[in-house]
Parts: structure tokens; sequence; C-alpha cells
């Protein structure tokens, strides 16, 4: 039995309403279409059962604040955390500026030094610019190896004491890339520094466990996990969370206030300044329940399927170049010769393929690969081998429009 037969069984299509019939959705790196149950989930929240959490003592408000905490919990075994370590955020954006601001802001001091990679989200590398400029940090940036990977053999021979912090995504918003992730954690604790982990495209694709893992900090969003945009979450050990100072100030984040002196709350709630999207941690719990009951495994052998599909259908074109390993997870990056990454994109839309095209906000991996931008077609639980079929269709066409 081939790697896509085994992935058939994986239908899911019915499940999601925004997507209709001969319309090839490859855009789920950027955000992915919603199943019924999440958005049955956000509905009931709204229309049956909406009430602010962590206030009132009347009983919908304090049935809200308990799905609210059966939410955060759910989360934690998720990706193998604890409750009191995980804060829910707007995403996976902001989730990496508390840290800067609350760790690295106030941990860095002078000539201490930060290691990022090469493929990274500018949500991975504008944070930390901002901080090391603010605190008289440096920043060194790991290499890729040949086939795109994160190259953890430089990012051994780079790091020194004076390396505080790494931040790399466990998987590449462009390539697809997986990084090993136990190894890096391992390399970055050996030279005494933090590791943050951008899990975006990890969560809904790999089995996470933050335990296992060993990391200080993992950030994902929630609207790539089929949930509701507008939530996302960080998750820090205790002992740092515990140290850090509030992000915002408000309500919710307190526990003394005087005009002479404010307590805070212990983390989580330290971190969760003011009335928190309430209906969002519920949508987010019914994504992780959706996904769990497909299964972390058998979303990985269908998307495996579907990206060895397509590399080696594109593969046979000889002006499209292919970027990234062979075995990336759920992404295929790729550039038409001659042909810019937005007229492939606007072509294969007309054929009712949407794909991504652009710099996937990762400029620096664009200078890194001598193109101003890819088209990048990423897979989801809805698609198929018919989705790969009119993506390569579609290719086909733009070859012979601009041949």
């Amino acid at each position: 039995m081939t790697v896509l037969a085994a992935a058939r069984p994986l239908d899911t299509l019915a499940d999601f309403p925004a997507v209709p019939q001969g319309w090839a959705y490859l855009d789920t790196a950027a955000t992915a279409q919603k199943p019924q149950p999440v958005i049955d989930a956000i509905t009931r929240g709204y229309a049956q059962d909406y009430a602010t959490v962590h206030r009132g003592v009347y009983a919908r408000s304090a049935d809200m604040t308990l799905a609210y905490e059966v939410a955060r919990a759910k989360v934690a075994r998720f990706i193998g955390g604890k409750p009191d370590e995980c804060v829910f955020v707007r995403g996976a954006t902001e989730a990496i500026n508390l840290v800067a601001t609350c760790w690295a802001g106030k941990t860095l001091k002078p000539g201490d030094r930060i290691l990022l990679s090469m493929l990274e989200h500018h949500a991975n590398i504008v944070p930390w610019q901002m901080v090391a400029e603010r605190v008289g940090a440096a920043i060194d940036v790991v290499p890729l190896t040949a086939d795109g990977r994160i190259d953890l053999d430089a990012a051994e021979a780079m790091l020194t004491p004076a390396h505080k912090l790494v931040a790399l995504s466990h998987v590449s918003n462009v390539l697809g890339s997986v990084l090993d992730a136990h190894r890096a954690v391992k390399l970055a604790h050996a030279v005494g520094a933090k590791i943050l982990l951008d899990g975006c495209q990890a969560v809904a694709r790999l089995p996470v466990d933050v335990a296992d893992l060993g990391c200080d900090f993992y950030v994902f969003s929630g609207h790539k996990l089929y949930g509701p945009t507008g939530i996302g979450v960080l998750w820090g050990r205790a002992e740092l969370l515990d140290a850090m100072p509030p992000y915002q100030g408000g309500g919710a984040m307190i526990d003394r206030v005087t005009f002479a002196k404010t307590t805070y709350a212990k983390p989580p709630g330290r971190f969760e300044a003011g009335t928190p999207h309430i209906v969002g941690t519920l949508g987010l719990a019914a994504a992780i329940d959706y996904v769990e009951g497909i299964g972390l495994d058998r979303i990985h052998v269908h998307e495996t399927a579907l990206v060895a599909q397509t590399r080696a259908a594109l593969g046979t074109l000889n002006s499209v170049r292919l970027f990234g390993p062979e075995d990336s997870a759920g992404i295929v990056s790729f550039a038409v010769e001659g042909v810019h990454p937005h007229d492939v994109g606007t072509i294969l839309d007309e054929a009712k393929v949407a794909i991504r095209a652009g710099h996937h906000c990762a400029q620096p991996l664009m200078d890194a690969l001598g193109v101003e931008a890819t088209a990048r077609a990423s897979f989801g639980v809805y698609n198929g081998a018919q989705d790969v079929e009119a993506l390569v269709r579609g290719i086909e066409r733009v070859t012979r429009i601009f041949g």
C-alpha cells in the first residue's frame, strides 16, 4: 500500500462549509478553514452561553469561567504542558512580543546575544531586533542546509555562553522543513541559553510535547489549527513566567490595587489583562477536539502524501523550481521561471486554486534563496489528490501562457 493510499480514508471536506466542491484551498499555512464543530462552538458561545469570565457570581458567568479554564486545560494537555503555564494571547505574534518584552527585555544585558535562523517569520525576527536595540544585545543568524533546514551543526559552532536566547521555527512557514527540536534544545541549554520555539506550523501537523522537547517557551496561533482568529497560546516554564513582570496593566491581571502600589496575579492571569477573547478559547478547544478526533499521526501521513504527490508532479516541469526538503511538512514552495509568483497566483485563482504568493513574511529567507518571492501551496485535512491535480493543471497553464 502506498503512502497516498494510506491517506485516502482522511476525507473531511464535508466538515468545512466554506470550502465548496471544486475549490482547491491550498493556503492553510496562512490560515486554516474552520470545521463545523468549531463554527458551532463559536455560535453557541455567543448565541446561548455568553457571559464574561472571572467577574460574575451568577450561574452563567460561573459556567463560562469554567469553560474558559477547561479550554486552557485542554490546550495544556494538547501540547504536554500544565494549565498554569499556558497564557491566552491574540496569537503567536503577541506571544513572542510578550516574551521579548517581559523576559528578554528584563533579562538581557549589553553584550548578550540572541540566535535566530535564516528561515524565521518576521514575527520571530522583529521583536528580537527591537529588544536587542533597546538593551544593547546582538543577533546572530544560523544559515540553512542545502535542502532548506536550519543547520544545527552551524548553530552548535556559533553558540557561546554569551547567547542567552535561541528562537527558532519548529516548522518553516515557507519551506515546511521540520526542526530537530530535541537537538536544538540541547544545544541551547548546553551554553545556558533559553529557547523559544515557534510552533504555528507544527501544532496542526505534528504531535507536540513541550515537556519531552524540554524547551523554555512555545507559541502558536489558533487560526492555523482550524480554530478562530484572535486567539493563541504562549506556553512557558512556570518558573520563568513567575519571574516575569506583566505585559499589560488593567483588569484581571491584578491581586490588589491601591494608588500607592499594585500587586499582580500569579501566571497565567498576570499576562491576561482585560476581558479576554472568551469565545475564541471555546473555538480553540473545539478545534483541538476536532484535530485529536482525526489524529495528528493520520494528519501527518495525509499531508506527507500530498506533499510527495505535489513535488513529484511539479518536479517533472522544467520551468518549475522547488524549494525546501523532500519531506517538508504540509508545505511546498516553488517558482515558475520567468513568471512572478503573483501572476502564478492570479492564474491559479481563475482555475479555482487558492495558493499564497509573496515573501510570506520571511524576506531574509527570500534573500537567501535568491528570489523576490515564491508561490506556496500548503495543505490541510480537507485537501485531497484532486487538489494537487488541479494545482498541477494550473501550473501547466501558467507555463503555456508565459512560455
